[in-house]
């Protein structure tokens, strides 16, 4: 018989029979063809502890056994790992039918009937071992393929949300807002609505689709969003359109992220008493995500120092929030900020705006007086 391949000689074997000769002429077999790593048993109950301390690349099992038959440590062989037990080769002096189809219903793969002819013995444990070296490839070429199949997914999706959170700085910087107050109301957001019980996924997802609340600006004329000073009724009318514009920018697209991207831009100048804009819904018709954001926003926006105005102290901010509440802020989420102060004020201090960089000019947003 031709000599076995170094990968052959080195997997490892399991012989499990209750019968010692038995044993001494596997082994012996075995050491012929250079195998290194044959463990054996007489004793079936061994044999899980065995699998269970390394792995065994083939188990050689007889049938008929005291305390526990073959049927019963295969059994326990797939409850033990239904995915990935080793394969079986059996050992028997029954060649009837029945005996055969119940051990291949059991999980063997073959069978060497006694007493053994050495060249077919060595010649199927080749077969299987080689089979079971195959399967193992092929399982780490999957994995391999799936971890880059990985990779390649976050690099897209991270790809994706980078375009994303620069699109909403495009915004930001359109209305000379800066980048750290989209951090600061994204991730404020996130944590409120985590509290407020979404899931994470949706946490997710409002953390990413958050900073484009304002994304519809950048379809606003200068002359308007540039103004210094109050504005007209009619340019009023005309800046109050960019919810309708980012609602139209982000449309199209069936992803969850650009859908609840679009809920936000839509709606986060809708008002709990029905009197915001563009459509006056209100209550639980305004999208959660968007109420939820709302909140954030006004609270970044009060906090934070413009040229127009300086940034207000917590405590009259929380003060402002809480007389907001029913009317223009959904009631129960600000209860909810109230409760998790601690957890906003830790974002506000991680994402400060460096010490003399403010917006260049007033915006048309609820900044100065919280209302619109």
């Amino acid at each position: 018989m031709k000599a076995w391949a170094p990968e052959l000689t080195n997997a490892r074997i399991l012989i499990v029979d209750d019968e010692p000769a038995n044993i001494l002429l596997l082994e012996k077999l075995l050491k012929t063809q250079g195998c290194t790593r044959v463990t054996s048993t007489t004793d079936p109950r061994d044999a899980l502890a065995i699998q269970c301390r390394e792995p065994q690349d083939l188990i050689l099992l007889d049938l008929r056994m005291p305390h526990m038959d073959g049927f019963d440590v295969m059994r326990a062989l797939c409850d033990m790992d239904p995915e990935n037990h080793p394969p079986v080769l059996i050992l028997t002096a029954q060649p009837d039918m029945p005996t055969k189809l119940r051990a291949l219903d059991s999980g063997a793969r073959d069978f060497i009937t006694k007493p053994f002819e050495c060249l077919e013995v060595l010649s199927r444990i080749r077969n299987m071992l080689q089979m079971r070296l195959l399967e193992n490839r092929l399982k780490q070429q999957k994995e391999a393929l799936e971890e880059t199949v990985r990779a390649r997914t976050c690099e897209v999706t991270e790809t994706r949300l980078e375009v994303v959170r620069r699109l909403g700085r495009a915004a930001e910087y359109r209305d000379n807002e800066t980048g750290l107050h989209i951090l600061r109301m994204s991730k404020i957001s996130a944590n409120l609505a985590r509290h407020a019980g979404l899931p994470a996924s949706d946490c997710e997802l409002i953390l990413n689709a958050s900073p484009m609340h304002d994304i519809g600006k950048i379809g606003i004329p200068d002359a308007i969003l540039l103004k210094r000073g109050k504005l007209d009724a009619d340019e009023w009318k005309i800046m109050r359109t960019h919810t309708l514009i980012g609602a139209e920018i982000l449309s199209g697209h069936d992803s969850e992220l650009m859908n609840m991207a679009r809920d936000i831009a839509l709606s986060h100048h809708e008002k709990w008493d029905g009197t915001g804009y563009p459509h006056g819904i209100g209550s639980t018709d305004i999208p959660l995500a968007a109420r939820v954001t709302a909140v954030a926003d006004v609270f970044d926006a009060l906090t934070s120092e413009r040229p127009y105005k300086r940034a207000w102290p917590i405590e009259d901010a929380l003060a402002e929030i809480g007389r907001m509440a029913g009317s223009h802020l959904d009631p129960q989420l600000v209860t909810l900020f109230h409760d998790t102060l601690p957890e906003t004020l830790r974002v506000m201090q991680q994402h400060a705006e460096p010490v003399g960089e403010t917006a260049s000019h007033a915006s048309e947003e609820c900044t100065a007086t919280a209302e619109d």
